[in-house]
């Protein structure tokens, strides 16, 4: 079983039923991030030129055909922060960014073999966001990203490939913190329920005698 499998127990992960104050019992300090505030942009972006790298089965025999590329990770590389705060709103600031993704690309070469490639791509941020006040403990920016080529060309001047990419990103202020919250203590940890395809359930359950 697990938390929402047929487990009963007042110390697991569930919906509030009730009084919400029932079965509080401390107030913790856990080490977390904490995030100040987060934004999401999907965009189309057109004319990205993905340099291959790392060919699987190696070396292809050219022209390469694309096939599709994708996001290997969820989370982008952040460089050249910038962070100018604006005078007319407190607490608030513009904030660029750079996001290193990683691909995956997937093609067939001149003899119809499909391979696989590593490339990456970079994009830029450029948003208004709300920046904590500075402190000892730093802030920081996170970027959550996923990237979906579904159509790309072939280079054959240079071996690459010029696609269109579904980009979608989310920007996040974070800090690591020391957040006082309320508990309601341990959970409590149910056993696993073992998957098993139980393919003599259906004969256990008939009867040893016939009625009648």
């Amino acid at each position: 079983m697990s938390f929402f499998s047929n487990f009963q127990s007042e110390r697991c992960p569930c919906q509030i039923t009730g009084n919400p104050l029932n079965g509080l019992c401390e107030k913790v300090c856990i080490q977390t991030k904490k995030v100040f505030d987060a934004c999401i942009k999907q965009t189309q972006e057109d004319g990205i030129v993905l340099t291959l790298t790392d060919f699987n089965p190696a070396n292809p025999t050219y022209p390469l055909t694309f096939v599709s590329a994708k996001s290997t990770t969820t989370k982008a590389t952040v460089t050249n922060v910038e962070i100018d705060r604006l005078t007319d709103r407190p607490n608030f600031a513009r904030v660029q960014v750079t996001l290193t993704v990683p691909l995956e690309v997937i093609y067939t070469d001149a003899n119809g073999v499909e391979g696989v490639a590593t490339s990456s791509t970079t994009l830029t941020g450029d948003v208004i966001m709300f920046v904590p006040e500075p402190s000892i403990i730093p802030y920081f920016v996170e970027a959550v990203v996923s990237i979906v080529a579904p159509e790309g060309v072939f280079n054959t001047d240079n071996n690459t490939f010029t696609v269109s990419c579904c980009v979608t990103v989310i920007l996040k202020m974070v800090m690591e913190v020391e957040l006082l919250v309320p508990s309601y203590g341990y959970a409590a940890i149910p056993p696993c329920q073992e998957y098993t395809q139980e393919v003599c359930a259906g004969f256990f359950e008939l009867p040893l005698f016939p009625n009648g």
